[in-house]
């Protein structure tokens, strides 16, 4: 025991460390990042591209599928999905944590490049690389009431001096602007007038262009040496004065068939904040930054740019999302049950020992641990989040046990009155410093495997494991320097008095008691052994995912009946529901609003809505999904409250996905499916992806061959002529200085289909015939998108389960009842399965069983090597089944009161307690097995163990679980985080100290031949 001599012997050392300890703590508190959650990476590649006007069918077959083929082999690929929309296609490349993700995007890169057969006029391939923790906070900008012309006319301004200023700001990496309508120049021709005067569309096409300008190389003139330089680019102004063709030796002018003019485009996408038009600005965080820094920084920043730059042009820029809020309360919130549980454990302490002096030199372990573990948590690059936070109000209690232990041995040593209280000091820490190494090296190393766990549960997790695992090391480091070296010095003369001492003897004489004889000792051991397992088995409450953990916002996901045109959907939809939460927003009807927003995409509309009260959430929720959003004509609504890890696919809700055959039978039997789900699943929203309205009407042209040939054309023109008459033929691009500008041809647009036929075709026969002469206009339903997912056309079915079912159960009814009755009705070569966050449970459950026996595989290595015996080491573990009865009963116990599900958070819980319970034990078994090596019989000894190690045992224990009360017990927003955790975790050690006080010395006294002496029969 060399450090603690050394401690003893130098005690200004120790000081100028603690002293030194303090104020690096503080310094490591001030300098680590502040966020909501530890940083999940879940490595994505994002790859889009656009081709305007294609179907999703083309969409698919052109472009989705030939690149799906390319990609399958990219190393560490992990899934593969896609979405093709009227226009564009989106695939989503998920990878193995791990992947360098460097060389896995020039991988895709370089197969992008081999993919042949590609479309000439498609925009990209692009490929994103983007992590689901990058996002920091959601701003929108506003265009106020009363402002004039477009917020698209801002379009320079907010680039010029919104974007640049905000990241600019520290922990901000990149700001990305969306919802502008980009300009585009439109050539708008009147058919009827260009067939008049027999320009031909495709000619027309050609000629549209605004040209190129190229350079000719140098020409030397004498001395000069020149640039030659075509100038053959058209200003906008002059491209009405282009000669598109020639009649009767006179030009045709574009301006003859065509009006010119600079317009922005129809985008689907609409942003609507607190009923103003507005554009998004999406916050992305660098690396390593600190969160709530960056966010008072942008909250600063952003109210300057309102004064000074956005409200003078009639704009005002408000934040969506305010994580700072959560991040606020969540600190807040585990601070003070830190602080209370910190409390609650001195308690605990002043009531074994009552002696103030013996109190705080326990005591004082807790702020040194902590300020402690935070330097280590800087060092390590770790952030200070709920998850971490949570590790060091858990270990509140935990630290205190090596100090209580060495306390309780330097105070038996001191008052036997033959040493000095240094030598005391030196003597009682050494007498447990076996008993102390093993039992921090159990806690610590049953963190190993969460450590090692390579997936999103793992990199949640860590920042816990790692806490605890800090904090326990270091305050057994504690516990053998600091404290020695002010008992040494401040330890009084008096003796501890234990006022438990007479239920401690009492306790002792009974447990000797009940295990006197061999059949009460087999009988406490089968009962003890097989009843926990029983039990355990019988009362295990069903998983979920993750804590189901929701936040004050109301998120609305609403679909759209296929073909309702952008119009409709403003007038009929947006403005309806703007007038709606209008009264609320203005504080006319309660409950009152703090901000909302309406995001239109593509087929659906994305709605956020936020009260002013938090404690109106459930109000709002009923008003919108009961009044506000019932009733809109060709709408359906899905939502409810948000989650914290999420929105409505959160934590618990569960992705079956319906795979296989073609696209009619497909939705036909997703729809079918549907029923079933939500029959056996009453209460459940089952939102479809996409939907399941196989009625997006379109308008098939067919070519007549004959009649093409006829008039001197084939097949090759008509798409560029049908493409004008819908959302124009893109025939060029014109670069002003500051912007690229596409050219796009379009027609006049058509009201019905009767007038489509009826357009009037200059042909190069010279005939002049209607379109529907050459193209038969057959109209057809078709999808509004294609999802795909591993290469397969998909339905996938997003179940959110009712409240107070599990996502377990949901699954089991899935499995066991409705996939009887859907397997039929799947397509020939259909596949159902389970995807998303229930795929991962499942998954999770098969690493957390894995971990689990390794974790008891380490634990059993660590006490063979401490005891030097197996046996022994055995014996020590056969008292965990004590500890699992004690929180799965707790968990059941606590779920009378509110659903309580266990979920992943819950099982690490269990994880944690094999590392805590077996301390017990340990001390046990180790004062035992001293005692008999001191020459006491077995009998004598386990019943010096029992007297002697009772009380630290009871003190241990009790400061572990009184400093985890608090977040067992916590009412506050946020504490559904731990609260299955802390439960798990206080039941199983109550449950454990308890019991193996009796189960472990009837393992001890096995084979015991001494029957108990008569007198403590007497005396019992």
């Amino acid at each position: 025991m060399n450090l603690a001599k050394t401690a003893i012997e130098r005690p200004i050392w120790v000081a100028v460390s603690v002293v030194l300890i303090f104020l690096l703590g503080l310094l490591s508190i001030r300098g680590l990042p502040v966020q909501l959650f530890p940083d999940i990476d879940r490595p994505h590649l994002n790859i889009t591209v656009d081709w305007r006007s294609a179907s999703p069918q083309e969409m698919e077959s052109e472009i989705t599928d030939p690149i799906e083929q390319e990609m399958q082999g990219v190393q560490g690929l992990k899934s593969l999905s896609s979405n093709s929309y009227p226009g564009f296609t989106e695939i989503d490349m998920e990878f193995a944590l791990g992947t360098d993700m460097q060389r896995a995007q020039l991988d895709v890169i370089s197969r992008l490049n081999r993919v042949s057969g590609l479309p000439d006029n498609i925009g990209g391939p692009y490929v994103n690389n983007y992590s689901s923790n990058d996002t920091l906070t959601f701003f929108f900008i506003q265009q106020l009431p009363g402002a004039k012309g477009e917020i698209d006319d801002h379009q320079a301004l907010i680039e010029a001096r919104v974007k640049p200023e905000l990241e600019r700001i520290p922990g901000v990496s990149t700001v990305d602007i969306e919802g502008i309508n980009e300009r585009q120049i439109q050539i708008r021709f009147d058919p009827y007038r260009a067939a008049e005067l027999g320009v031909e569309i495709p000619v027309l096409a050609s000629r549209a262009t605004t040209g190129w300008d190229v350079s000719a190389g140098t020409l030397d003139i004498g001395r000069w040496e020149y640039k030659l330089r075509f100038a053959g680019r058209y200003d906008v102004a002059a491209l009405g004065d282009k000669v598109v063709d020639w009649r009767d030796g006179l030009p045709i002018y574009l301006r003859d068939v065509a009006e010119i003019r600079v317009a922005r485009e129809e985008n689907p996408v609409l942003r609507i904040q607190n009923g103003n038009t507005a554009i998004a600005a999406q916050i992305f965080k660098e690396s390593g930054a600190n969160a709530l820094a960056a966010l008072e920084g942008i909250k600063a920043n952003v109210g300057e740019l309102n004064r000074e730059v956005l409200e003078p042009v009639g704009l005002h820029m408000e934040q969506s999302f305010d994580a700072s809020l959560y991040i606020n309360r969540a600190v807040s919130m585990v601070t003070a049950n830190l602080g209370l549980g910190v409390l609650l454990s001195c308690a605990i302490l002043w009531l074994f020992l009552r002696q103030l002096k013996a109190t705080l030199m326990i005591a004082i372990a807790i702020p040194i641990s902590i300020m402690l573990t935070f330097c280590l948590l800087k060092v390590m690059g770790r952030t200070l989040n709920i998850i971490s936070l949570a590790g060091i109000a858990f270990a509140v209690g935990m630290v205190l046990d090596a100090a209580i232990v060495v306390l309780e041995s330097i105070y038996r040593r001191h008052e036997r009155g033959d040493i000095s209280k240094g030598e005391a000091a030196l003597e009682g820490t050494r007498r447990v410093w076996t008993a102390l190494v093993a039992s921090t090296l159990t806690t610590v190393a049953i963190f190993l495997p969460v450590l090692l766990l390579n997936d999103v549960e793992g990199q949640l997790f860590a920042d816990l494991a790692l806490t605890i695992a800090c904090a326990v090391t270091v305050s057994m480091v504690v516990a053998v320097t600091v404290l020695p070296a002010v008992a040494a010095r401040w330890m009084g003369h008096e003796r501890l008095i234990d006022p438990f001492e007479r239920l401690w003897c009492r306790a002792t004489r009974h447990v000797i008691r009940w295990t006197a004889t061999a059949p009460r000792r087999w009988a406490i051991i089968v009962l003890m052994m097989t009843g926990p397992v029983l039990v355990s088995w019988l009362m295990l409450p069903k998983m979920n995912y993750l804590p189901d953990v929701k936040r004050d916002a109301i998120d609305v996901w609403m679909s759209f009946t296929p073909g309702v045109n952008l119009q409709a959907q403003r007038e009929e939809v947006i403005d309806t529901l703007i007038a709606r939460l209008d009264p609320y927003m203005k504080g006319e009807k309660e409950p009152v609003l703090k901000n909302y927003y309406i995001l239109r995409y593509p087929g659906g509309a994305q709605i956020g809505v936020r009260p002013k009260e938090d404690n109106q959430i459930k109000v709002l929720e009923q008003l919108l999904m009961k009044q506000l959003l019932v009733g809109i004509p060709d709408t359906r609504v899905f939502g409810g409250q948000g989650s914290l890890f999420g929105g409505f696919d959160s934590e618990n809700s569960i992705s079956l996905l319906i795979q296989g055959g073609g696209l009619p039978e497909l939705y036909q039997a997703a729809r079918e499916s549907m029923t079933i789900v939500q029959r056996d699943l009453p209460g459940a929203q089952v939102r479809p992806e996409p939907g399941l309205d196989f009625t997006a009407p379109e308008l098939r042209l067919v070519p007549q061959d004959r009649r093409l040939a006829e008039v001197g054309w084939d097949r090759s023109p008509m798409p560029a002529i049908i493409q004008t008459f819908g959302d124009g033929l893109r025939v060029g691009e014109y670069f002003d200085g500051d912007e690229r500008l596409d050219i796009l041809l379009m027609g006049q647009a058509s009201a019905n289909p009767d007038e489509l036929k009826a357009v009037p075709l200059a042909t190069p026969s010279g005939r002049i015939v209607p379109l529907g002469e050459l193209l038969r206009v057959e109209p057809q339903l078709g999808p509004e998108s294609i999802f795909r997912s591993d290469g397969r056309r998909s339905i996938s079915l997003q179940i959110s389960p009712p409240a107070g079912m599990s996502m377990e159960q949901v699954l089991d009814t899935l499995q066991h009842k409705s996939f009887a009755a859907i397997r039929p009705l799947l397509p020939a070569g259909g596949e159902l399965r389970v995807a998303g966050n229930a795929d991962s449970l499942q998954q999770a459950l098969g690493n957390l069983g894995s971990i689990f026996l390794f974790a008891v595989m380490i634990l059993l290595i660590l006490l063979w090597g401490v005891f030097a015996s197996l046996k022994d080491a055995v014996l020590v573990l056969l008292t965990l089944p004590l500890a699992t009865v004690g929180g799965v009963l707790a968990l059941h116990l606590s779920g009378l009161v509110a659903p309580l599900p266990m979920d992943l958070l819950t099982i690490i819980g269990f994880v944690i307690l094999l590392g805590l319970v077996v301390n017990n034990a340990i001390l046990l078994v180790h004062q035992t097995r001293m005692a008999e090596r001191e020459g006491m019989s077995r009998q004598s000894a386990v019943t010096d163990a029992l007297q002697s190690r009772v009380r630290p045992i009871a003190m241990t224990s009790l400061t572990s679980i009184f400093g985890m009360l608090p977040l067992m017990l916590s009412p506050s927003e946020g504490s559904e985080i731990y609260r299955g955790l802390a439960t798990v975790i206080v039941g199983g050690m109550s449950c454990s100290t308890l019991f193996t006080l009796i189960l472990l010395p009837a393992f001890l006294r096995l084979g015991e031949q001494t029957d108990i002496p008569h007198a403590l029969r007497q005396r019992a």
